[in-house]
Order: C-alpha cells, then structure tokens, then sequence
C-alpha cells in the first residue's frame, strides 16, 4: 500500500513505497516515468533482500501531486521533497540510485545534504543538462505534441522517433502523466543551472555511475564526473542507449549489488 507525504515548504503531496529490510536505499525514476519501473523492472525484488527499498514518484509524475507551474520544478523543491520521503521513511541516511532526471536529483541531494546519503548510484545520469536536450532525448516537437494531444501525441511521437513500441512498463508510466504538468516539468529541467564542477569534486562518498555507450552525452558527463569525484567509478553498458539503460536488470544488478555491499562494509554495517 502507498505511503504519502508532503513538501513541508509548498504542501505538494508526495507517493512512496516501502519495501524490505536493511539499510535503506532511495531509487527516483527519469522523467515522464514513475516509481513503478524499478519494481516492473525487477530492481526492489533484488534489492529488497539487503535493504530497506524507498521508492517515490516524483512531483508531476505518478501518484504524487502536478502542480502546473514551472517553478514548482526547481531542483532545489525536487531535493526538499526526496528529503521528505526520506524523514517520512524513517531513513536518516541512505543509499541513492536513480535514473536520468532521477540522478541529478542525486547529484544535487549530495551536494545539498551530504550527510543524508550512504552512496550514489547513477544510470544515465548527468550534472549538468544542455538546452535542447529533453527534444534530443525525446522527439523535437514533444512540447507541441504535449499542448496539442497530450501524452497520447507525447507516446507516438516518441515511438515514431525510436521506430517502434516502447515496453509496456514505459508506455504505461508516460500515458498516466498530466501533459500540463508535464510541460512545466520539462521546461524547468532546461532551465535549471549545472552543478558547479568544484561541488562535483567535493562528493567523496562512494559513487557508480552507469551509462549506456549509446546514450553518448551521459556517458561522457558520467566520465566527467568520476574524473572529479574521488571515489567515483563509471560501467559502460554496451549498446544500451538512454531509453533502454534500466532494461534488462541483470547486468547492471551484477554491478550494482557488490558495490553497494563494499559500500556497507566500508560503513561497518
């Protein structure tokens, strides 16, 4: 059953599960998608034998709340609201992974609140996002598709882009998104400034990074952040471009388990 919280500065309600035991692990799902994919795709039942497993959708995605307005998007609310869950959740420090849009909100809750997290785990992940980047990662014309026909245009657009359907898990978390929200939400990921490359190199706690060598501008900013970062380590995932980088689970789950057992014997756990 879902748990619900809210951002304790603007009262945007927010949806979480809980799953398992352990040390806790917070997982954020990319843009469009929600917190359904790490259990469609089989992450919480790997994950859940050794961890506490906090899963939440982001605001504008899912079952937490769409404000309408594109500076209720800002990096920082997104923070404050994965820090919500996480006080909800009874999880005073945490293990991080996320996906896409989901890793800078990584990337940011580290710089913002080091002491909150345990590890980062990123998977197509960036600090920094360029203009033109949500048309490149999607199809040009996904802002007009969005106003004109909403997530069903949003859907075959993207499909027509990638030639072909997308998996059942994806195409179902993208048509049960508010397109008005949705629109907001991506206008404000373009805004939003990059990390400063020093705050980058000041994260020392224990860091993978995952990309697809087809998803070439993540996987060489995820090159660049483990060149700043002091404990950080990239894995290429071969062939895998950013739309197919959770999918299938194995190979990154070979990766991912071993470190985040390093990582809690490191913390004497």
């Amino acid at each position: 059953m879902a748990s619900r919280t809210h951002n304790p500065d603007d009262g945007v309600e927010l949806s979480y599960d809980v799953a398992g035991e352990g040390e806790p692990i917070l997982l954020i799902h990319g843009s469009a998608l929600s917190r359904a994919i790490w259990r469609g795709f089989g992450y919480t039942k790997a994950l859940r034998e050794n961890h506490t497993v906090i899963t939440m959708d982001l605001r504008g995605h899912g079952r937490s709340g769409k404000p309408h307005t594109q500076a209720a998007y800002a990096m920082d609310v997104l923070v404050a609201d994965a820090l919500a869950v996480l006080d909800a959740a009874g999880a005073p420090r945490a293990h991080f992974g996320g996906y896409s849009v989901g890793a800078r909100v990584g990337f940011s809750l580290a710089v913002a609140a080091p002491e909150r997290l345990l590890s980062l785990t990123t998977l197509a992940g960036t600090f920094r996002i360029q203009p033109g980047s949500v048309g490149k990662l999607f199809f040009p014309e996904y802002d007009a598709a969005l106003g004109s026909g909403g997530m069903p245009a949003f859907v075959a657009g993207w499909e027509a882009r990638i030639g072909g359907p997308l998996d059942p898990q994806t195409r179902a978390a993208f048509l049960g998104n508010d397109p008005t929200a949705l629109r907001a939400y991506f206008r404000q990921t373009e805004a939003e400034p990059a990390i400063a490359e020093s705050d980058v190199a000041a994260l020392d706690l224990p860091a993978l990074l995952l990309a697809g060598t087809a998803d070439r501008d993540r996987l060489a900013d995820s090159r660049r952040a483990a060149e700043l970062m002091p404990n950080a380590r990239v894995v290429e995932l071969r062939g895998r471009n950013h739309g197919t980088t959770l999918f299938p689970a194995q190979p990154i789950l070979d990766e991912w388990l071993p470190f985040l057992a390093a990582a809690r014997a490191r913390g004497g756990t």
